[in-house]
C-alpha cells in the first residue's frame, strides 16, 4: 500500500477505512454484528491497515465492533483514527469521551484523534488544550481536525503545541468545493492548497459520493479503458494522484474492498488529473 507522509514523519496509507454505518449510523444497530465484523477483518486481510471511526459511529456500537476484528491483529500494524463530535469538546467532554472510546475499542491509544466538526459555541483553545493533554498522556499519537475551513485550522493549530496533521473532508469528484455540511466550503480552492501548502494530509471521505461517481461518464469511461480501471478506481486515484491527499472509502463487499485498493500503487498523469478536475460532468 502507498502511503503519505509528513516531513514530521506521520503518514497514512492511500487508501484506508471508513466504517460510517457499520453497526449503525446516529443509533446501534446490532442485527449485522457477524457480518460487520467479518467485513473489517477481511479489509485487514486484504492490506488495509488505517481505520477510521467516530464516537458517532453506531452510538459507539462501531467501535466495539472493529475491537472484535481486530483483537488478534498486530496492534502495531495498525492506525486507529476516530474522532470526538462537536457536542463534547469542553476541557473535561474530550477527556471523557477519547477514554470511552478507547475502552470500546480496546486500544491503549488512538493513532490519530479528530474533532468531529466544529462547534462554535465552545471555544477551540479549551478543546484543543485536552487534545494536547492527551497526545501529553499517550492517549492519541496525533491530533486532527474534520470539515474545518482555512480559518479554523489555523485557529486550532495557534493553541495547540501539536502539530494538526489531518484534516478530513468530503472530497470527490462530484463534490469539489461545498460539502454536505455548512462548514465544509472552500475545500478545492481553499482546504487543499493550504493542506499541500502547510504540511497537512487532506483525508476525503465519500470519494465516490455514495455511488454518483460510479454512474456512466464519456470521461471517466475514456480514463477507465486507458488505465484498465474500474470507475471507482480512477475517481479515488484522482484523489491520491494529488499531493497530500488520502481517502477512506467505505465497503462491506469483500470484492469492492479489494477493488478500492486497487486505486493505489499507481498514478494518473498529470493531464488526465487536471482534465477531470475541469470536464468531469455529472449525468443526471
Amino acid at each position: 500500500m502507498t502511503t503519505k507522509t509528513l516531513k514530521n514523519g506521520f503518514s497514512l496509507p492511500e487508501i484506508g477505512l471508513g466504517t460510517w454505518t457499520m453497526g449503525g449510523a446516529m443509533e446501534a444497530d446490532y442485527s449485522r454484528d457477524e457480518e460487520m465484523v467479518g467485513a473489517i477483518r477481511n479489509a485487514v486481510a486484504l492490506g488495509y491497515t488505517h481505520i477510521d471511526t467516530a464516537e458517532l459511529y453506531g452510538a459507539g456500537h462501531t467501535d466495539e465492533l472493529i475491537a472484535a476484528a481486530i483483537k488478534e491483529v498486530d496492534r502495531s500494524s495498525l492506525q486507529i483514527a476516530s474522532k470526538v463530535f462537536k457536542t463534547n469538546l469542553e476541557y473535561e467532554a474530550v477527556i471523557n469521551s477519547t477514554k470511552a472510546s478507547l475502552e470500546r475499542l480496546k486500544l491503549d491509544y488512538i493513532d490519530l484523534h479528530y474533532i468531529h466538526a466544529p462547534n462554535l459555541d465552545i471555544p477551540l483553545s479549551e478543546t484543543m488544550r485536552a487534545f494536547d493533554d492527551l497526545v501529553a498522556e499517550g492517549l492519541i499519537k496525533h491530533i486532527g481536525v474534520s470539515n474545518f475551513t482555512v480559518e479554523l485550522m489555523k485557529e486550532a493549530q495557534s493553541y495547540s503545541k501539536n502539530k494538526i496533521v489531518a484534516n478530513q473532508v468530503e472530497y470527490n469528484l462530484t463534490t469539489r468545493d461545498h460539502g454536505t455540511f455548512d462548514f465544509c466550503t472552500g475545500i478545492e480552492s481553499e482546504i487543499l492548497p493550504y493542506c499541500q501548502a502547510n504540511d497537512i494530509l487532506l483525508v476525503a471521505y465519500k470519494p465516490v459520493d455514495r455511488g454518483t461517481v460510479l454512474e456512466p461518464n464519456d470521461l471517466l469511461d475514456e480514463l477507465c479503458a486507458k488505465y484498465e480501471k474500474t470507475r471507482a478506481q480512477i475517481a479515488m486515484n484522482w484523489l491520491v494522484s494529488q499531493s497530500n491527499v488520502v481517502t477512506i472509502p467505505k465497503s462491506e463487499n469483500k470484492g469492492r474492498l479489494a477493488e478500492n485498493l486497487g486505486a493505489s500503487g499507481w498514478y494518473m498523469d498529470e493531464d488526465d488529473v487536471e482534465r477531470l478536475r475541469l470536464d468531469y460532468k455529472v449525468v443526471s
